[in-house]
């Protein structure tokens, strides 16, 4: 028999190695491959660390700015006049909270002609108020800038 039916035969082919390790030097150390098993897990543990701290601060901040806020307000009408601009607003709190909106207005150059704040004490939940604006020339626009507790 010829030495490539003695191969065929065995099931090797010409070239491979007898061995059922590869070739030295071909795939690294095995201590390499325990090593980078160890630096693996060591990075999905700090990296699951890190994301849940992430997860953590980001769901801290969203509840203290959305879920903290106790007043909130909306501008429904505002007119102009040469000399103030007359802001109708309503205000939305909890009971018992006071707090202050801050309201501005521009003129058509787009600079500040006033601003102020307007406290709101009252003990009902939804309040709607006319606040009267005092500018320094003639404003063409009215904004609610936001509601704060205090």
């Amino acid at each position: 028999m010829s030495t490539a039916k003695a191969q065929q035969s065995t099931g090797q082919s010409a070239g491979q190695p007898t061995g059922s390790r590869p070739p030295a030097g071909r795939y690294g150390r095995a201590a390499d491959a325990e090593a980078d098993r160890r630096a693996d897990r060591t990075l999905k543990i700090v990296g699951s660390v890190l994301g849940a701290l992430l997860i953590a601060v980001v769901a801290w901040f969203g509840f203290y700015h959305v879920g903290g806020s106790e007043i909130s307000g909306q501008m429904i009408t505002f007119r102009t006049a040469e000399d103030s601009v007359r802001v109708e607003l309503e205000v939305f709190k909890d009971e018992g909270v006071t707090g202050y909106c801050t309201v501005r207005s521009q003129a058509e150059s787009g600079a500040e002609v006033g601003r102020a704040d307007f406290r709101f004490d009252e003990d009902s939940t939804r309040v709607h108020k006319t606040v009267t604006l005092r500018t320094t020339s003639r404003g063409t626009t009215a904004e609610l800038l936001g509601c704060h507790t205090g």
